[in-house]
């Protein structure tokens, strides 16, 4: 089957934009896959065919220059901090509304197929929770952009795999995963926490081919 579409990825280091990746470069429906980043990227980082990988460094602070780039057929956006990481509230905002918002912007204005981005289960604008709120604006505020026809958010849990950093409480509630996973069924079957694999997976699921 010949590749008809491209593709364009932001976070394309962390552990569901490297899972994303892979699955891209395997699926024969894409002939490109661009990725937007902060540093140069090696190749090595993923396997298939990386002839079709174009890593593009970028200054996410000035996203309108490279609005080019957002005329792909499939935006996918994988940022995403913490605010232990970030340094500040004002900082991680700045990386997980800011940028998938101005993203999401240029995706408009591009007339891209469709825009997927990552999201969190229980993200709620009026949350007394500082992350949960900002998701939960940032759904708001994409969900309710004119002109944005296909855009859709997936909202994993806790996330299953390598990180390159090391984060303490995430790595203590993945050891303890096997055990109190089996207890959430029907309405707490959400929280279950889910392989980075799987969620690139639905990320791709979710475009609009």
């Amino acid at each position: 089957m010949p590749a008809t579409f491209d593709a364009l990825v932001l976070g394309a280091t962390g552990l569901v934009g490297q899972a994303l990746i892979n699955q891209l470069l395997g699926d024969e429906r894409y002939g490109q896959v661009t990725c937007l980043l902060r540093r140069p990227l090696h190749a090595r980082m993923f396997r298939g065919d990386t002839q079709k990988l174009q890593p593009i460094v970028v200054d996410f602070d000035r996203l309108d220059d490279y609005q080019g780039y957002f005329g792909a057929s499939h935006i996918y956006v994988c940022l995403g901090t913490t605010i232990k990481q970030a340094g500040s509230r004002s900082a991680f905002r700045k990386v997980d509304y800011e940028y998938v918002h101005v993203a999401a912007q240029l995706a408009r204005a591009q007339r891209a197929k469709s825009f997927v981005w990552i999201s969190s289960v229980g993200a709620d604008a009026k949350s007394s929770n500082f992350y949960l709120r900002v998701k939960g604006e940032l759904e708001s505020a994409i969900m309710g952009m004119s002109g944005l026809d296909h855009a859709a958010a997936v909202r994993p849990s806790l996330l299953l795999g390598q990180r390159p950093d090391h984060r303490p409480g995430e790595a203590l509630a993945i050891r303890l995963a096997p055990y109190y996973s089996p207890f959430l069924r029907g309405r707490l079957a959400k929280y279950k926490p889910i392989a980075a694999e799987n969620v690139a997976a639905q990320m791709i699921a979710l475009q609009h081919f």
